[in-house]
């Protein structure tokens, strides 16, 4: 192995068989503290439309969730009825988080029993559910924390989302959280990455896991070195289907003078967990100034950030001003370039946030931003006390 003192490159891998083959991500599943509440506040603030809505209108006892979408998104909010479900207890522990990562499969019995062979934790065996729109098979897998993998195969399904979902007017209790959604179309367009943090010393366990459950392949890794500050820093490997439509960042915290991002978040979440939830958009100068319009915060960078940006990346000469004014970071990589911002914690504790990223060729994370974006995070945590 490379010695880990810096952003090391993965060489391309040889190709091998596709055990695990994979459509995409699905849905992604938060548990939240209220629903309706949550689905309010991603329609109005980030432009997410409902379609869907399961409860006790739809004969549901224990849960609540709304279906939420915009482009290739789709964002399940799902809220406790009762005191005692896995819903309330993964809400009491970890605060709104996400609990499910939903993969796209065309076999989902294939999926489940390929993961547990190669030793994943089986959490529902393959099953089956079907109404008059047609049927969905799922299974699921456990992985880190309390976080879980769904197989969905909804090839033979044409319903709003699954069955014992209602389309959104089908009832009452939908009908209210009908919101705004982008007036000149959809403002965010895919999931293009979602980013895990993990315990000190499980980095290595878990992106094995991702390979060997998975077939995924390990892009780019940054030590300690390539993603630090004065004081903190994070040590963080990131893997992906082979045509990688699916990649998965995983962080853990490295040892520096203070409490990284890491630690914090580890201590708030209460365990291991998703980061963030990095998502493409095809004008990030107009999304990003129409979300702030919405009242979504954003991290702040300075501004003598951009005192060498068009010396680093020439092609975004013409559009520095805007990216100055809505505060967005730039990196280039040997395939083109990206635009990048994070968002702050988007819930009452300092965890979950959004990337927000438009890619023009280029394939990486925004290494060549990691000082600049962890030092605003620094910003954020002393504020908090929590650096």
């Amino acid at each position: 192995m490379l010695p880990q003192t810096a952003t090391t490159p993965v060489p391309t891998p040889v190709a091998h068989e596709d055990f695990m083959p994979l459509n995409g991500i699905d849905h992604i599943e938060l548990y939240v503290g209220n629903a309706a509440q949550a689905a309010y506040f991603y329609t109005h603030a980030f432009g997410f439309r409902p379609v869907a809505y399961a409860g006790l209108e739809t004969g549901l006892r224990d849960r609540t969730s709304q279906v939420l979408v915009q482009g290739r998104i789709r964002l399940v909010l799902t809220g406790t009825l009762v005191a005692d479900t896995d819903v309330s207890r993964h809400h009491a522990r970890h605060g709104d988080g996400v609990r499910v990562i939903a993969l796209s499969v065309p076999d989902v019995d294939h999926a489940y029993t390929e993961a547990v062979a190669r030793g994943a934790r089986g959490v529902h065996e393959p099953f089956e559910i079907a109404d008059d729109h047609g049927r969905v098979r799922q299974a699921t897998i456990a992985t880190y924390g309390d976080t879980l993998h769904t197989f969905v195969d909804r090839s033979d399904y044409d319903g709003p989302f699954l069955p014992g979902f209602a389309g959104v007017g089908e009832t009452g209790a939908a009908d209210g959280a009908n919101g705004t959604g982008a007036a000149d179309g959809d403002l965010l367009l895919a999931i293009d990455h979602v980013v895990g943090n993990v315990e000190l010393g499980r980095m290595e366990e878990w992106v094995s896991f991702y390979e060997d459950v998975f077939g995924m392949v390990e892009m780019v890794h940054f030590s300690d070195e390539a993603i630090s500050t004065e004081y903190s820093a994070l040590m963080s490997k990131v893997v992906a289907s082979g045509d990688g439509r699916i990649k998965f960042p995983i962080n853990e915290p490295a040892e520096g003078k203070r409490r990284s991002q890491i630690d914090e978040y580890l201590q708030f979440y209460e365990g291991p967990g998703a980061q963030h939830l990095a998502v493409a958009t095809r004008d990030i100068v107009g999304t990003v100034a129409e979300l702030r319009r919405r009242g979504v915060g954003f991290l702040g960078i300075p501004d003598a950030y951009y005192d060498d940006v068009v010396a680093r990346v020439p092609a975004v000469a013409d559009q520095l001003d805007d990216l100055r004014r809505q505060g967005l970071l730039v990196d280039h990589d040997d395939e083109g370039y990206l635009l990048q911002i994070f968002t702050r914690p988007v819930g009452d504790r300092p965890t979950v946030f959004f990337e927000i990223i438009e890619r023009h060729g280029a394939r990486g994370f925004g290494e060549g931003n990691f000082k600049a974006l962890f030092e605003a995070i620094e910003r954020e945590q002393d504020l908090r006390g929590n650096l």
